[in-house]
Order: C-alpha cells, then structure tokens, then sequence
C-alpha cells in the first residue's frame, strides 16, 4: 500500500461513521490483511485522506456484499403502498399491497390494523410479482433497500402467503 493510490468504484454505499464504529473489530482486522497497522492507519487519516476513505469504501462493500448475500426478505412501507419481497438466488417474488381507501396510512399503526381487518375487502389491492435478478442480485436488493426498504425475517411475507393460498 505504501506510495500506491487507486481509484476504487463503489458497488454499495460507505458505511456510516456509527456503523463503522459498530464493526470496529472487523474493520482493524480489514487493515491488517491490507498491510496497515494502527501507525500507518493514523498516519493514512492524516496525510492522505482520500486514500483512507478508499479503504473505508473498500472495507464497506466487503461488509454490505456478506450482508445482502444473506438477505432472505425486504419490507417496505410507504403511507398508500407495502412492498414485501422474499429474495432467492436468481429471483425476487413480491406481494405489492395499497388500498383504494385515501384515508389509510400504512406507517401508522392503524393503518396497519385497519390492513388486517379489511384484507380480504374490495379496498385493499394485492399484486404478486416476480423478477429475475440472476445477474446481479445483490445490487438489485440494495437498490430496494436504498429507497426505504428494510431487511426482515419475513414474517409479514409469510402471513400474507399462508392466508391467499387457503
């Protein structure tokens, strides 16, 4: 590393400064496989910052590539629409829900059990989809977690599944 500057292309997103924070013991264990002890790290900071934001960069893809590749569901919510997937390898299955009613809110807590007591009425629209996603699959799940989804054992997906196929 010492005297060498690349240029890194992000494939995800840096990790926040409490993230990193958080991942501390793997980020130190980061530098030493890179050769950088706490010395040359400090040194990196100070002298050549963009050099250390590369490796933070570098460290955050690493990190988000091991966590996406074991994402198994994504929940997202929005006032009017709830977005739930179950991720496989090679595909994403989704259930789309929104209701005709303007007065429901799903990120409130009634909006929520209104949901659950008005599932099966006509104001409440469920679409299922399907998209292939074999040639970059993680990628294709950031970007849903990029704009507002969230990471989910599921549960939601599975209720959902359970009650349209009785």
């Amino acid at each position: 590393m010492k005297g060498f500057f690349y240029i890194y292309d992000m494939k995800y997103a840096r990790l926040t400064k409490e993230q990193l924070e958080e991942l501390h013991p793997e980020f130190i264990t980061f530098l030493a496989t890179q050769s950088i002890d706490k010395q040359e790290w400090d040194d990196l900071k100070e002298n050549k910052p963009q050099v250390a934001l590369q490796e933070i960069d570098v460290f955050s893809d690493m990190i988000w590539e091991r966590a996406l590749t074991n994402v198994r569901f994504i929940d997202h919510f929005s006032n009017d629409y709830i977005f739930l997937f179950k991720c496989f390898d090679d595909v994403v299955l989704s259930y789309v829900i929104n209701s005709v009613n303007s007065k429901v809110d799903f990120l409130t807590k009634e909006g929520i059990n209104w949901l659950s007591e008005n599932l099966s009425s006509d104001e409440v629209v469920i679409q299922k989809g399907k998209k292939d996603i074999s040639n970059n699959r993680n990628e294709a799940l950031f970007e849903i977690i990029k704009q507002g989804g969230l990471i989910s054992k599921g549960e939601l997906y599975s209720k959902l599944e359970i009650l349209l196929n009785q």
